[in-house]
């Protein structure tokens, strides 16, 4: 393992951690849209709560396990750099792991959000 293995990883967890940063102000937007237009439908407001509040905690989740990803990719370099290779190789692969389980809560989060999507649809149903 050289060094060049665990710098692979930086554009990509770059990318990721973007891609979540857009997902939590998109989600933002929408709850400030519902606390400014609590007058209109709160029923289906009410609905979407818990879905919200658990979408913005994975998100979060999501967010730390990515940068300690980065940190621990960070590390691996560093440990390579300074003769520990195998030191090095084990804190990618502790990377590696929490980069996938940011992977993992990425997923759930959006099944959680096509749940809150299915919310909106099943009422616009019902209004016709």
């Amino acid at each position: 393992m050289n060094l060049g293995t665990p710098a692979i990883l930086f554009s990509a967890i770059a990318l990721i951690m973007l891609a979540y940063t857009n997902r939590f102000f998109v989600l933002a937007k929408l709850i400030r849209d519902i606390h400014s237009d609590r007058g209109n439908r709160p029923d289906l407001q009410v609905k979407q709560i818990p879905n919200l509040r658990r979408r913005l905690s994975l998100i979060k989740t999501m967010q730390a396990l990515g940068v300690i990803a980065f940190i621990l990719c960070t590390l691996s370099m560093q440990l390579i750099y300074m003769d520990h290779a195998d030191v090095g190789a084990q804190v990618f692969m502790l990377a590696v792991f929490t980069l996938m389980g940011s992977l993992v809560i990425s997923l759930w989060e959006v099944m959680i959000s096509t749940k809150a999507l299915d919310i909106v649809l099943a009422d616009r149903e019902n209004e016709g």
